[in-house]
């Protein structure tokens, strides 16, 4: 399993958002940002491939989850297109859980497990 997963769940629905596009980067030493992995939630809502084991490093990442798509697809009018969480690795050998809490007009986010 990927050492950073995620899951998100549509709050509007009340079950999973699945087919949502994520991305994850890496802040490198220059300041530009690295693409280190990327996929789609599975009809459970979840993405547990995004990097693969022993790749993780210590430093600024950020995962940024094409939620516009999501709702187009459903022709459901929304506001955020994207949502982009940053977040600091500080221990590499850890597993680091960024699940999503989407609605069309608003969205959470916290360090699961």
């Amino acid at each position: 399993m990927s050492p950073i997963t995620t899951h998100i769940l549509d709050t509007r629905l009340g079950r999973p958002a699945a087919g949502v596009g994520v991305y994850l980067e890496k802040l490198e030493a220059g300041g530009a940002w690295q693409l280190i992995g990327s996929g789609a939630t599975n009809d459970d809502g979840r993405l547990t491939t995004l990097l693969a084991a022993g790749k993780l490093t210590r430093g600024r990442h950020r995962i940024t989850f094409e939620t516009g798509g999501y709702f187009s697809k459903q022709q459901v009018e929304h506001f955020y297109p994207r949502v982009t969480v940053e977040f600091e690795i500080a221990v590499a050998e850890q597993h680091y859980h960024v699940p999503l809490l989407l609605s069309p007009f608003g969205y959470s986010t916290y360090r699961g497990s």
